[in-house]
């Protein structure tokens, strides 16, 4: 704290320095009885961040700019009042285009801007300068905000500064660090844009891979004559694009010159004794207004109604067509829509909704995220009553995947916890969800928020709290999903509860953090899991704890340890174990270095250890490599002894520059089921009450697990009513990536940017048991439809132009597993396979006048990506073979 302290003290005396010199150094100064007359000009382009065949859209603005000393201090030669005028007006196009194409073509500026904002634009207004900074405008009141901010632009130029530094510095585009560079008669003015505050903020996605990068410049080259300006250029550039494909990009151009043309005789100086007074007695109706640019309101003329968009989207969001790109497209089109509803019409839309489209509604009003969307399903859903599941559980899942949550949304679900919840599924999902959004809060800065430090609190007590192993299954995931530093000292004890899912959520918990927060108390605690130093643990928590050593840092004697444990284990783990440590080697882990140092002692490696049989797997591979994003897939496959599947588990992971997304976890994990077939169970496993269930975490976030059965009863009733088809463990639409911004340009002109990435997704799992066949098969289907939409627009109110480029594709993944277990080692077939898909890009420009006058230009492309299985090991093949041979493998 100290050292920051003096930092502090550093900077601003610093400044303060700066602030001295500046007022004991002459500035910038008109000459009396002058007149200035520049040319000025603003264009605005707009393109790809890579460009396009179809070239860019934008317009220009020229005028001439008159400039004149109206008053000067005579007690501070440099604080003046100059007097500017704007004339001689034209838009055209920003850059060349044919007649054909010419929006502006025939239109004067009073036809586009009209003669009133024309009238106002031309209009005298002054501007306060002291030092070279431009202090304020005095406008004629009521001007319209558009003409206002086009004259901030103009002003903006006359920023300068005589001799460098750095300081804070406000124009039409904010409050900046800036940064002067002087020499006699040449000087730059450069913007750090990530240093400005505006009046207007945006939001974007917290996850970095899903999410956006942005880059912005400013940089003005001024030629100085006789202490003013002779030319000034600004140049300033603003790109984006979705770290998640880097084509779904925008770069937004704005360059302004002021070029002296000429100087000539004028206006005497008025006297008086400072600038207000001097404004007064010159035009009583002209108001100060600030320097910064005013937010301009808008008013969308024809838009539709909320209930009309639904209208024309709902029958894309019904159930049987979530799997088509249409869908997320839809869905996407929907919550612009609901973000500018109020809570009176959402709920209209609500109350009339049909049942099967009704949920896919509710994943669009929740994934709004205003208050007014949020106040509307508060209304909507009773979750008082068990009749709500469905949608009451949707709306907790949407709300954990939020793109930007707010501490409103966490204090709505924790006043939901404490009051009337009538399924017991949903107060499970409650606490689960409020873990996220913990985690996202946190991202933002905001973990001393009252509400986030009332939930951590409740989620770091919450096990200790309670005997019942389903709440204590609850906190646990809850703080899976909140990551807090604070609690893994908690983790770390409950891995090694004699409770076999506690640890295993606290294990695979411990797993997600950055390995800088590992301790050595809890890879000590991972040790006397796997090697069972306390007490007998069940084989899936064990591997579990293997998985948590490997990837943690492990030194030479830990990673030896494990070495030599094989062939002193299970048969089946046995085989798990070698074949995690040979996937390590070849898949080039955080642990491979050391573990090939380790393998260098006969001891720990020889043939008797790595020849094991079994059927026990652990393999990874690349799903995609590409500059954008890398995707890479694992599977670990666990079984018992008597050949039934122990736990089952595959990931997804997305890797873009230096973050990681977890952007699937789907785990089949199955107990007690060896009196099915008359086998003895494994060491530690023989009272395990049977049990089958699925667990699903989707991009970072940890849902709550589902159960296919529980209990022996409930064993023999689902084995002889089992049809085979899958169990839902998620179904809806999500809002992948979401980002908004407003780009306020030096000119006075504004763009709005808004890049929106909607998923569909259904992810499904089963497991089936033939008693008369001797054979088990597993198998998670996973489909989905993704649209990711970049738009980025400036509407002046004059003049409208923009541009859309956008991707969707259309995808399905399924893991089967099938396992004949009527003989020893029983055959396992693992099969991980693709559908071929379609892939779209399109780019579309426009420009439109009020008028009615408009040019769109569009292009597109689309491909068939061909499907695939994905490789796994050979001893895999082999038994695919083996087990598939009627069916031609």
């Amino acid at each position: 704290m100290q050292q920051h302290g003096v930092v502090a003290c550093l900077l601003l005396s610093l400044f303060s320095f700066i602030a001295l010199a500046e007022g004991a150094a002459p500035g910038p100064r008109l000459d009396n009885r002058r007149l200035y007359r520049f040319s000025y000009s603003t264009d605005f382009q707009l393109d790809r961040a890579q460009g396009s065949r179809l070239g860019a859209t934008g317009f220009k603005i020229s005028s001439g700019v008159d400039i004149n000393l109206a008053w000067r201090n005579p007690d501070n030669e440099d604080e003046q009042l100059l007097r500017v005028e704007i004339s001689n007006v034209q838009i055209e196009n920003a850059l060349p285009r044919s007649a054909k194409h010419n929006i502006f073509k025939g239109s004067s500026a009073a036809d586009i801007l009209g003669q009133t904002k024309l009238a106002a634009l031309q209009t005298p207004f002054m501007v306060y300068w002291k030092h070279g900074k431009v202090r304020s405008l005095f406008c004629i009141k009521g001007e319209p905000t558009t003409i206002k901010n086009l004259k901030r632009g103009v002003a903006s130029m006359l920023m300068m500064q005589l001799r460098g530094g750095k300081m804070f510095e406000a124009d039409v585009s904010g409050k900046c660090v800036v940064e002067y560079k002087a020499t006699k008669s040449q000087m730059t003015r450069t913007k750090n844009m990530d240093t400005c505050k505006t009046k207007e903020t945006g939001f974007t996605t917290h996850s970095q891979v899903l999410g956006v990068t942005t880059k912005s410049s400013s940089v003005t080259s001024i030629t100085l004559e006789n202490n003013f300006i002779k030319s000034a250029v600004a140049e300033e550039i603003h790109s984006l694009s979705t770290n998640a494909r880097h084509a779904v990009s925008a770069r937004v151009t704005s360059r302004q010159t002021l070029t002296l043309e000429t100087t000539e005789a004028g206006p005497e100086e008025v006297a008086g004794k400072d600038a207000v007074g001097v404004v007064k007695s010159l035009n009583d109706n002209l108001i100060s207004v600030g320097i910064m640019a005013e937010k301009i309101k808008i008013k969308c003329k024809n838009c539709p109604k909320l209930m009309d968009v639904w209208q024309d989207v709902k029958k894309d969001l019904e159930p049987e067509n979530l799997s088509k790109a249409t869908a997320p497209r839809s869905f996407l089109t929907l919550i612009q829509s609901l973000r500018k509803a109020s809570s009176v019409d959402i709920l209209e839309v609500l109350a009339n909704c049909s049942k099967p489209s009704l949920p896919q509604l509710v994943d669009a009003v929740t994934s709004a995220q205003t208050p007014a969307s949020l106040d509307a399903i508060l209304k909507f859903l009773d979750f008082s009553k068990k009749d709500g599941l469905i949608l009451q559980e949707r709306f907790l899942y949407a709300c954990g995947f939020a793109s930007h949550p707010d501490e409103k949304m966490l204090q709505t679900l924790l006043d939901i916890s404490k009051g009337k919840v009538a399924n017991t599924d949903i107060k499970e999902s409650l606490v689960i969800i409020m873990g996220a959004l913990v985690r996202k809060l946190c991202l933002k800065g905001g973990c001393e928020l009252p509400t986030v430090t009332q939930v951590k609190q409740m989620l770091l007590e919450g096990p200790d709290s309670t005997q019942d192993e389903a709440q204590v299954q609850m906190y646990l995931l809850g703080l899976k999903n909140s990551l807090l530093p604070e609690a893994i000292p908690l983790l770390a004890k409950y891995a090694e509860s004699e409770v076999g899912g506690f640890s295993t959520i606290a294990i695979t918990a411990l797993q997600r953090y950055d390995v800088a927060l590992i301790t050595k108390e809890v890879k000590h605690a991972l040790n006397r899991v796997y090697h069972q130093t306390r007490r007998v643990y069940e084989k899936n928590v064990r591997v579990a704890a293997a998985d948590g050593i490997l990837s943690s840092d492990p030194s030479y004697m830990e990673v030896n340890n494990l070495l030599l444990s094989i062939g002193h284990l299970p048969h089946e783990m046995n085989k798990y174990m070698v074949s995690k440590i040979e996937d390590v080697l070849r898949f080039e882990m955080s642990a491979s270095k050391i573990v090939r140092q380790v393998m260098k002692d006969m001891i720990s490696h020889n043939y008797d250890r790595f020849a094991k049989v079994g059927s026990s797997s652990s393999y990874s591979g690349y799903m995609a490599k590409a500059t954008d994003v890398t995707s890479t897939y694992s599977l670990d496959i666990l079984y018992s002894g008597s050949g039934i599947l122990r736990r089952s588990n595959m990931n997804i992971f997305g890797l873009s520059n230096v973050a990681l997304l977890h952007g699937l976890q789907v785990a089949i994990e199955a107990q007690g089921m060896e009196s099915l077939i008359a086998a003895t169970p494994d060491e530690g496993e023989e009272d395990l009450e049977s049990f089958a269930g699925m667990s699903a975490l989707l991009f970072d976030v940890q849902l709550r697990p589902v159960t296919f059965f529980k209990g022996y009863s409930d064993l023999m009733s689902k084995i002889f009513s089992m049809s085979g088809d899958p169990m839902s463990v998620v179904k809806g639409l999500i809002l992948l990536t979401d980002h908004s911004q407003v780009i306020q340009l030096q000119s006075g002109l504004r763009a709005n940017a808004e890049l929106q990435g909607g998923l569909a997704i259904d992810i499904s799992g089963g497991m089936e048991v033939s008693l008369w066949y001797r054979e088990s098969k597993t198998s998670i289907n996973n489909r989905g439809a993704l649209v990711v939409a970049g738009d980025v627009t400036v509407d002046a109110d004059f003049v409208s132009t923009g541009m859309e480029v956008s991707f969707e594709t259309e995808a399905s993944l399924d893991f089967i597993t099938t396992v004949q277990f009527s003989e020893y080692p029983f055959l396992v077939c693992m099969q991980m396979e693709k559908t071929t898909f379609p892939f779209r890009e399109v780019l579309a420009k426009f420009e439109r006048l009020p008028q009615g006058k408009q040019f769109v230009s569009r292009r597109g492309r689309s491909q068939l990506v061909p499907g695939s299985e994905f490789p796994l090991h050979q001893a895999n093949s082999d038994m695919c073979k083996r087990i598939h041979a009627e069916d031609d493998w």
